[in-house]
């Protein structure tokens, strides 16, 4: 459904309230004073069944008086009756109701009754249990909250109702407005997925702002968030970043794989600013809905209080900003312009007694620095200022808050004349805070931005994505086949050696090892492995006993068979002690991996309960649960995406080289992370997965440990894995074509197919260019090849067409509306090898993965010129008529 009918939320015509009961009554007053008092100008009507004059208005009787369909119903009803209400709604034309009624959930059955009286008319229903909608611009508080905000362009959305009023009045108290203020509820229908995909194309709305308490589907969610992440700044507060850690586990990945990281994840790949608080949000709007995103922002900062500087530096070194470290030449400026005393330094205390000229004079100087990306002017209050003129002087040295290219960022500190002077700076459009703790926060949201937005266009490197872009053949075939096993015997704990020779089917190298069912044997295999090995290590197997080393399981740095045996003994005599003699299953013999200079990190695989398998990574070894430097990533992961887990710990800063120390293998550590994505994507019964330690140098890495646990009820499930909450890779829509005696691979696009859209377009003509772009272009950005080829695969799709000597011959792509019911389709096919079959084999790859989708429709806009493509598209099914809007263009639609 997702927009459907939402768009009455934004403009929603006439409107009826619907009141009965006590509690009704209670909300439907407040609401009738909202709508009446907030000059709402379209028709309104009541409905009371009890009161004909409810409020002192006067009402109808039933939703059948309504003399024709309401855009919007608001429902203030007794609960049990709300599928009766939604019934009538729905006959009489309304498709969108605001649910106020509480409780709802907690009558079984009701929502669903609800849901299902809804259903056959497309009503949408926002809530129960919210406190309305709030749209501004038409002057309308569909609801319960206190005030209605002044007008402006956020949008609001969130599942909290307290905290959606506490917002309305702290905008208000900083004179800051809304598009759209969207509480929701219980969300029994509309969710934030579907507020996002609508505001998402809406021109009144410059940034919206989530307040997440949970993600009811995790994978429509992060689609939409993505969507609307392109197309404009999505800042998010999360509830719970204190909250319990993950439940128990029997890996040390659950356990540190904590729900908040996980949603920091999530809302990291999906490109959304998370902020920490509700005026830290203000600030990430009032940065990132203004300016463009920054690489880096080093900051100049102008103040007549020297404190209040140390403030913004210090908070500036809490973020991910940089204080600038000022030119000479910047010195020698300000040395001239201001009193012998200023600081001589950044942050430039121009001193207490600084007046409107000396302020436009330093702000100038600081932003004609080269090592200024970022100007900040701050004013403490002062009897020998007047702050007003001094935010006039600000204002006029900047235009739209920037001076040249450069974001001015001011913070006036004080009271009456301070909030005055914030006034003016608002009225010239100068990005403005209170503190200078909030202002500084503010640059780093600049290149937190930044990062979020880049992370949406990353290509990944060509030569390392084609070495980790599938699996080594037979993998999957032979992991089944160990699983199969434990589901046969009844296990959901993989041995070591079980869950070694799953990852090792993956391509992650393992130590040669040999299982020894006694001590004797135990000898045996020492003997063998000793003949090529200076030590090896002993270990006792155990399908229940996952951390040996707690138990006394382990013994390293054996250098005979008598001692491997002793060391058996050894362990079998601390297990008994433990009292778990009963829980040793045999022994394993391996040799003793020692590369000096190398690091210990964990691998891991879990669990989340929204967003499903998550892939965590860190420093390793025994010490891992103190250490705690990990971080956590969702699957499907590319070269790209696994190089930024990677980066966002500790120890990913370290394994690049330093002091002497060899950087390690790069591509075989990211190698190791997609085989870990590999495998959640192809198993479906995969519940829990650790290698720990990895070992990694510049040789490349070494599982030297790894458990896993199944569920083996769900082993025969094949893949790709229905709980990933992001779309992995359709390989399964790979093709080959002979075409005019040659094969093409026709596949579904991928990041790294960017580098190969410059040579495909070079070979483009110009009049097939103005064919598929409906005008002439002589140059493509490279920002443009980077969303072509960045596709969110749940709801848009691209097929490449590849020659045989590796080179781009063709695309079609189709872009989904969020129903993921219709869909635009388009083509272009290299101009040099036009009448080789490609393009109509594109279009019909796209029409066949179009079916069996479930999409209903194709639509596409054709030149009346373009002869070649309407002769085509017609012998494929479609229908062409002439757009009645827009002369010279064909409308192309084909009924699936």
């Amino acid at each position: 459904m997702t927009i459907r009918n939402l768009d009455k939320v934004l403009d929603p015509g006439p409107i009826a309230l619907v009141c009965q009961g006590r509690v009704g009554d209670i909300q439907g007053v407040a609401a009738l004073a909202n709508i009446t008092s907030g000059g709402f100008e379209s028709r309104m009507w009541i409905v009371h069944p009890d009161n004909p004059a409810f409020g002192g208005q006067n009402a109808l009787a039933s939703i059948h008086d309504l003399p024709t369909a309401p855009g919007m119903a608001v429902l203030a009803v007794p609960r049990e009756t709300l599928p009766e209400r939604i019934t009538e709604l729905g006959e009489k034309g309304c498709r969108l109701a605001v649910v106020l009624t509480p409780g709802v959930k907690d009558v079984e059955g009701l929502t669903q009754r609800m849901l299902d009286a809804a259903r056959p008319f497309t009503l949408r229903i926002v809530g129960p249990d919210t406190v309305g909608i709030i749209a501004p611009k038409a002057k309308l508080n569909a609801g319960v909250a206190q005030r209605m905000p002044r007008p402006g362009k956020l949008a609001l959305l969130s599942q909290s109702a307290a905290v959606a009023t506490t917002l309305i009045d702290w905008a208000d108290e900083h004179e800051i407005g809304f598009s759209l203020i969207a509480s929701m509820g219980e969300l029994a229908d509309v969710d934030m997925s579907d507020f996002l995909d609508l505001l998402s194309s809406d021109f009144d709305t410059r940034a919206v702002l989530m307040y997440l308490a949970h993600v009811k589907d995790a994978r429509k969610f992060l689609s939409a968030a993505r969507a609307a992440a392109r197309m404009k700044p999505v800042i998010a507060i999360k509830a719970g970043r204190t909250a319990r850690a993950a439940h128990a586990s029997a890996t040390h990945t659950g356990a540190l794989a904590a729900e908040d990281a996980v949603m920091d994840a999530a809302l990291r790949r999906a490109g959304v600013l998370r902020v920490k608080g509700m005026s830290e949000m203000f600030a990430a709007a009032e940065t990132v809905a203004r300016f463009r995103p920054l690489d880096r922002a080093r900051l100049g900062i102008v103040t007549n209080g020297g404190g209040a500087g140390v403030m913004a530096v210090d908070r500036l070194m809490d973020g991910s900003g940089q204080l600038a470290e000022l030119a000479p030449g910047t010195i020698a400026k300000l040395d001239e312009i201001l009193p012998p005393s200023w600081s001589g330094s950044n942050p430039v205390d121009i001193l207490g007694d600084a007046g409107p000229e000396r302020y436009g004079a330093a702000l100038e100087a600081l932003a004609a620095d080269r090592n200024v990306d970022v100007v900040m002017a701050i004013n403490c209050p002062s009897a020998l200022g007047d702050s007003a003129a001094i935010a006039d002087a600000v204002a006029a040295k900047t235009r739209r808050s920037m001076i040249g290219r450069k974001p001015v960022l001011a913070c006036w500190m004080g009271g009456a004349d301070a909030r005055e002077a914030r006034r003016v700076l608002r009225r010239k459009e100068v990005a403005t805070f209170s503190t200078p703790a909030s202002a500084a926060a503010a640059v780093g949201h600049l290149t937190d931005w930044g990062r979020a937005q880049a992370a949406l266009l990353r290509v990944p490197d060509r030569s390392v994505e084609e070495a980790l872009r599938s699996s080594p053949a037979r993998a999957s075939e032979a992991v089944r086949g160990i699983f199969r096993k434990l589901a046969a015997e009844g296990r959901s704990m993989l041995t070591e050696p079980e869950a070694k020779s799953v990852v090792a089917a993956y391509g992650i190298p393992i130590p040669e090892l040999r299982e020894a069912a006694d001590v004797e044997a135990v000898g045996v295999a020492a003997a063998d492995l000793l003949s090529r090995h200076a030590r090896v290590v002993v270990k006792f197997v155990s399908r229940e006993i996952l951390h040996k080393s707690d138990v006394g399981g382990v013994v390293l740095n054996i250098e005979t068979a008598r001692q491997a045996m002793e060391a058996a003994r050894a362990i079998e005599e601390r297990v008994a002690a433990a009292g778990e003699a009963d829980r040793v299953g045999g022994y394993s013999v391996e040799p003793m991996i020692q590369r000096p200079g190398s690091h210990e990190l964990i691998l891991g695989l879990t669990l989340d309960r929204y967003f499903g398998p998550t892939i965590m990574f860190g420093s390793g070894g025994i010490d891992v649960e103190i250490l705690r430097d990990t971080a956590v990533a969702l699957p499907p992961l590319d070269a790209s995406l696994a190089s930024d887990l990677i980066g966002r710990t500790r120890v990913g800063r370290v394994l690049s080289g330093y002091r002497g120390r060899k950087p390690v293998d790069a591509a075989a550590l990211q190698g190791a992370l997609v085989a870990l994505s590999h495998m959640a994507e192809d198993f479906p019964c995969l519940k829990a997965l650790e290698i720990n330690p990895l070992v990694t140098d510049e040789t490349g890495v070494i599982a030297l440990d790894a458990a896993i646990e199944i569920d083996p009820a769900r082993v025969e499930e094949t893949g790709p894995n229905p709980r990933l909450a992001i779309r992995p890779y359709p390989s399964e829509w790979r093709r080959e074509y002979v075409l005019k005696g040659e094969t093409y691979t026709f596949r579904p696009v991928r990041p790294a197919d960017a580098l190969l859209y410059p040579d495909f377009l070079a070979n483009v003509s110009p009049e097939d260019i103005r064919m598929r772009f409906m005008s002439p272009r002589t140059s493509f950005p490279e920002e443009m090849a980077l969303k072509m080829t960045q596709l969110d695969y749940d709801r848009d799709m691209a097929f490449v067409a590849i020659a045989p000597d590796g080179r781009m011959a063709g695309v079609s792509r189709m872009a989904s509306d969020p129903s993921r019911k219709a869909a635009e389709y388009a083509l272009l096919v290299r101009s040099d090898l036009a009448g080789r079959g490609l393009g109509r084999t594109l279009m019909t790859h796209l029409i066949e993965y179009a079916r069996a989708q479930g999409y209903e429709k194709l639509d596409g806009i054709i030149l009346s010129e373009n002869h070649g493509m309407l002769r085509l598209v017609e012998k494929l099914g479609f229908r062409n008529r002439h757009d009645p809007e827009e002369a010279g263009v064909m409308v192309s639609k084909l009924e699936l």
